[in-house]
């Protein structure tokens, strides 16, 4: 694969943005030492950064350039976990564009089947697509047997999705009414800055039932 594949691109912007990240990190826990020990001038930025990790939160600095956390502990924790952390990109589309003589890329889109194995079950990658894994439902429950979505039990927020198999597909015909687009997001504050994509689920009911209840997925629950 050649550095101008899209798949590489996205990989060398998603290196830049971490090698970002861990630059101003370590710029200012230098800075912090020095100001500490009277060697340069407390600015505002490190006084905040200071204020912000003495109460475990996550310093205004930081944020700026990375992603929203709860908690200081939670943000290195992603920070760790960000290399196995997996975002579909919209390029996947264009790769298998390429592979499939006779798409067209504007009728190339994301498709997806839920399989009943969780993460520990699944020993080697799919033929084409991805496994995505660690998603939580979030208004509903799910039930392993049918594979499909059905009401949540009480005093359970959050409900554990199995491995989604998602891949691409050439559109041609119409949507099965049978499936609820369930948009995912980052964190359980839904907003456009935390949506990526919507996961196609199972129902038996008619998905105007989920969005009603406003159903959808995180890949964070704190």
């Amino acid at each position: 694969m050649g550095a101008l594949m899209p798949l590489n691109i996205f990989l060398r912007q998603e290196i830049d943005r971490m090698q970002r990240v861990i630059t101003v990190v370590r710029q200012t826990l230098s800075d912090l030492k020095l100001a500490i020990d009277g060697t340069i001038i407390m600015s505002e930025n490190l006084k905040d950064a200071l204020d912000n990790m003495y109460d475990a939160r996550v310093p205004r600095l930081w944020e700026k350039v990375s992603w929203e956390s709860t908690t200081l502990g939670f943000w290195f924790t992603e920070l760790i976990e960000r290399n196995t952390q997996f975002r579909l990109p919209d390029c996947h589309a264009q790769e298998i564009t390429r592979a499939h003589k006779g798409w067209a890329l504007d009728s190339v889109v994301l498709h997806n089947d839920m399989t009943r194995f969780m993460k520990e079950d699944i020993a080697s990658a799919p033929a084409e697509g991805v496994y995505v894994h660690g998603l939580f439902l979030d208004g509903a429950g799910w039930v392993a047997e049918t594979a499909d979505l059905w009401s949540h039990q009480p005093k359970i927020l959050f409900t554990p999705l199995p491995v989604a198999h998602v891949y691409a597909i050439n559109a041609t015909g119409t949507k099965d009414p049978r499936l609820y687009e369930c948009p995912v997001y980052k964190k359980p504050r839904r907003t456009d800055l935390t949506y990526i994509f919507p996961l196609l689920l199972k129902t038996v009911q008619h998905p105007d039932h989920w969005i009603l209840r406003g159903v959808a997925l995180l890949c964070d629950t704190k």
